[in-house]
């Protein structure tokens, strides 16, 4: 059962409905339980609320049925509770554009809703932002671990992704709830990383998955698991196989679950991704976006070490 006190938080601390707003949530046969329980409480702040039932979509990153994406061209409020992602897809962007507040739960579980959706907003929005004035104007960024990982990234002219911590309060603010990363789409990176505790669609990982990379393309990558992932990845086509983004964990409750929306929030981690980089200024359009999740990282800045070992310094 969901607690009333995480949805509440929701609608009254992070995306901020008022009683004259329009209101959608996109929800799928799969979540349609969860995406119910926040329309019924969306309901008594405004009347103009409206649920859109969908069949799953194929992978994270596929677009939306072509009357959700019109639909939501024109709600102020919106959440996207959904078993696949519809975070980095031209529907949400084109949304925000027009000014849309949207909140994005892919994958989503009750048991996420009410251990992480109930935080102090304010706070987390503070801490995002400090990271997100370290990392804006870095030149690069280098990300090491006992493990094997070693890659250097170039941030360029990307956007970012959760720099308002949640906190959807203006015209075009989105993010993911649980809230809790901040994340941009590199210009280019060089090096090895390896994910050793979770990957998205594959879960906890038994064993760690290696990924090389030349001039911010996946050249390889090895491991138990490897040939299930290469196989949606080729399914996609070779534009899957970009380093699309780089990301810091940052959300005070969330912890390794095996659930990529909560995994790549929790502190001590960072993660990184392939494929679509869209949401971050930049033009890589394939329908999928997959992050992996890295523990105890050590993190530098331009030389400068900010997370030593999973520890912020």
């Amino acid at each position: 059962m969901i607690n009333e006190n995480a949805i509440k938080a929701v609608f009254e601390r992070s995306l901020k409905l008022q009683s004259d707003e329009t209101c959608l949530i996109v929800t799928d046969t799969e979540k349609e339980g969860i995406g119910r329980a926040f329309y019924e409480y969306a309901l008594q702040i405004t009347p103009e609320t409206e649920i859109i039932v969908i069949s799953p979509t194929e992978e994270h990153g596929a677009e939306p049925p072509c009357e959700v994406a019109g639909k939501m061209l024109n709600k102020d409020v919106q959440l996207l509770i959904t078993s696949k992602s519809l975070t980095h897809t031209a529907a949400r962007r084109e949304a925000t554009a027009r000014g849309a507040r949207i909140a994005t739960m892919p994958a989503i579980v009750e048991d996420i809703v009410n251990r992480c959706m109930d935080i102090d907003y304010d706070k987390l929005r503070s801490e995002s932002q400090q990271l997100y004035q370290v990392l804006k104007n870095a030149g690069s960024i280098r990300v090491t671990t006992a493990s094997g990982t070693d890659i250097e990234f170039s941030v360029g002219s990307s956007d970012f992704f959760g720099k308002d911590g949640g906190v959807y309060d203006y015209p075009g603010a989105y993010g993911n709830l649980p809230e809790g990363e901040v994340a941009f789409g590199p210009e280019t990176c060089d090096g090895t990383y390896v994910v050793d505790v979770s990957f998205c669609g594959l879960g906890l990982l038994g064993s760690p998955l290696t990924f090389k990379v030349k001039s911010g393309m996946v050249t390889d990558i090895s491991g138990e698991r490897s040939g299930e992932l290469k196989e949606r990845l080729d399914k996609a086509g070779p534009k899957a196989y970009l380093v699309a983004e780089l990301g810091i964990g940052l959300n005070p409750k969330a912890k390794v679950i095996g659930n990529i929306l909560e995994d790549e929030k929790v502190i001590g981690t960072v993660h990184i991704a392939l494929g679509n980089n869209c949401s971050f200024g930049r033009d890589n359009d394939v329908p999928i976006h997959l992050d992996g999740v890295i523990t105890k990282p050590t993190v530098m800045v331009d030389g400068r070490k900010i997370m030593a070992d999973g520890k912020f310094v």
